[in-house]
């Protein structure tokens, strides 16, 4: 491929997204599912003209993880906290916890009738099938209610964070002890407070800076922050859902030491402008996260009968887990909410982020695809239907 080639397909893939996105608002249709379909079809192509491509495998953990940040982020400015929305929070803390720690049980026992292999291996492959894709889930409730954007937004980056401490925590701790208990609670006490100093520091520097260059800073000092935590195995998420919330609720601290250090003049025009930043870049980066892992993607495997069945035993038990906890313990808006348990981008990560002793070969990216593109399909199939049901009452 010569320079301008390259500068041709990734503009057209920027603009091919774009127009996925456009439709996506009209149509419910999960944009991230025409980008897979995008790249299954490039990768068709480049088959068949026998065109030669790099080994994409190398940078798609690294844009995964970038796009991930920016993307909790991103949904996390748009969260302003009141006492009102206590409930809110801790209904989708606890959806989050629960339906992630029934549907790992669930597709680890699926996991070993299919494979035969020990309890444990089984438990740290079924992680990855078993959290919300908050990349999927925050840019598809876009169109909905306030109420309901809110609780998938909380619950989505709850399930991200959630699934993060349970992956790590099964991955270091192959036998569970009381000394690995107390490595969880040291691992949540030192991100908490990293988590504090981070939102302070990064709030006094963003009043103190004056160079035109302020943003990119910024958000580079967050993935700085991140990658270093975890490198030792801290659940850094955390760190990125807070400092968005503090930034966007910083203004709701009465204390007038902190107001008269922190808070400055133009906060509320810096916060708008660091939103849009982190949108545009959590839609560049998604597009070619989503693209690559398509084309990454044999789609000939899904011939096979025995991953077909089984990858449908797995969505089953994802979407039964999920209906009946909300039947049982929200009562209210099962629709849409139910359908929007999205499986993408954190999932893809905790897969390709399995230490290669852990992996199961039976259990391969096929039967991720599968989890990802059969939520992508059913969950657009919900929200069109939602919406239909919605026009048909008013």
């Amino acid at each position: 491929m010569t320079t301008y080639t390259t500068l041709i397909a990734l503009s057209g893939l920027v603009i091919f997204s774009y127009l996925f996105d456009l439709f996506a608002t009209k149509t419910k249709l999960p944009s991230v599912l025409l980008l897979l379909l995008l790249g299954i079809g490039l990768k068709l192509l480049s088959e068949h003209f026998h065109w030669q491509t790099i080994n994409f495998l190398r940078i798609l953990p690294t844009l995964g993880t970038i796009g991930l940040i920016l993307i909790v982020f991103e949904g996390s400015l748009d969260l302003k906290y009141n006492k009102q929305k206590n409930s809110v929070i801790k209904g989708a803390f606890f959806a989050a916890f629960f339906i992630l720690i029934i549907t790992v049980v669930t597709i680890t026992l699926i996991i070993q009738q299919i494979t035969g292999r020990d309890f444990y291996l089984c438990f740290t492959n079924a992680i990855p099938f078993s959290v919300i894709s908050s990349s999927i889930a925050i840019p598809s409730v876009a169109g909905l209610g306030k109420k309901t954007r809110e609780f998938i937004i909380y619950e989505s980056s709850f399930s991200d964070i959630l699934g993060i401490i349970l992956f790590n925590f099964a991955v270091s701790n192959p036998h569970i002890s009381m000394s690995s208990f107390a490595g969880l609670g040291l691992n949540m006490a030192l991100i908490t407070a990293l988590s504090i100093i981070a939102c302070v520091l990064l709030l006094y520097i963003m009043g103190r800076i004056s160079h035109h260059v302020k943003f990119f800073l910024i958000i580079s000092i967050l993935i700085l922050v991140y990658a270093i935590g975890q490198s030792y195995h801290l659940s850094s998420l955390v760190l990125i859902l807070a400092f968005g919330l503090f930034l966007n609720n910083a203004d709701q601290i009465k204390h007038a030491w902190f107001r008269g250090v922190f808070l400055y003049e133009n906060l509320a025009n810096d916060l708008a402008q660091l939103h849009q930043l982190s949108a545009e870049s959590a839609f560049i980066l998604r597009t070619f996260f989503f693209v690559i892992f398509g084309f990454t993607i044999d789609i000939f495997k899904l011939e096979d009968q025995h991953i077909f069945l089984n990858g449908l035993l797995i969505l089953f038990s994802i979407y039964f887990i999920r209906f009946a906890y909300l039947r049982i313990f929200k009562k209210e808006n099962t629709v849409p909410e139910g359908f929007i348990t999205p499986r993408g981008l954190i999932s893809i990560l905790l897969y390709y982020n399995l230490p290669n002793e852990l992996k199961i070969p039976e259990i391969g990216t096929s039967f991720l695809f599968m989890a990802v593109l059969g939520t992508s399909i059913i969950m657009s199939v919900g929200l069109m239907t939602s919406k239909r049901n919605q026009k048909s009452i008013t």
